[in-house]
């Protein structure tokens, strides 16, 4: 029976799941701390400058620690589970495959530093998830911001305020999908938005994996 290469490796030193630590499934994320992971209710979250946003789930628990250490830690296999989850709330609200997905950029200075941007892996696995297409060329992040998680609303949008650019020759004309890991007060679409409107792009939806506030 042909296994493959990284298969093989991962059976024999036995990958552990990064959250409860157990090396049966072999695996990042075993299926029993996946199932642990709650969906919030199919609906719109919040509109934002007449675009709606959706949150797949509370930014708490394990989702809270897959987020975590995707971002922070360098455990990039946690992409994928990040995206399956995100694909699976998805899939209820619609069954189009039309959109191209624009992750959420982070400054260069940044993504240098930390070797990549996290939303751009889960984008590549949200779009082979759904067989839509991935755009990280369409907006780019021109203004290196302070964590938005110290600040308040006010200082949230003065914050982002100019933050991001668009390059419209990379606009394929499908519906632009937006996609974070926290959606917080929505200040970061809301200035992608703006900036997007400002360039004449108007079909946008935008979608969080999670949002710290449970509905």
């Amino acid at each position: 029976m042909f296994i493959k290469f990284e298969n093989l490796l991962d059976w024999i030193y036995k990958k552990k799941c990064y959250f409860c630590k157990s090396s049966k499934e072999a695996v990042k994320m075993c299926a029993k701390c996946y199932e642990q992971m709650d969906f919030l209710p199919v609906k719109i979250n919040r509109v934002i400058d007449g675009k709606k946003i959706y949150c797949a789930g509370v930014y708490s628990k394990n989702l809270q620690k897959l987020i975590r250490g995707l971002k922070y830690h360098n455990q990039r296999d946690l992409a994928y589970y990040l995206a399956k989850f995100m694909a699976e709330y998805f899939s209820k609200l619609t069954d189009k495959n039309i959109f191209e997905v624009v992750p959420v950029p982070i400054f260069p200075k940044r993504e240098k530093k930390r070797k990549y941007n996290h939303m751009n892996l889960v984008g590549e696995e949200f779009c082979r998830i759904t067989s839509n297409t991935l755009n990280t060329s369409l907006i780019r992040r021109v203004k290196d911001t302070k964590p938005q998680y110290k600040l308040k609303r006010q200082e949230r949008v003065k914050n982002l305020s100019d933050a991001f650019e668009v390059d419209k020759t990379n606009y394929t004309g499908k519906t632009v999908l937006l996609i974070d890991d926290i959606c917080t007060t929505g200040s970061t679409f809301e200035e992608m938005i703006r900036e997007l409107k400002r360039n004449g792009i108007d079909d946008i939806i935008c979608f969080a994996a999670t949002t710290p506030f449970e509905e």
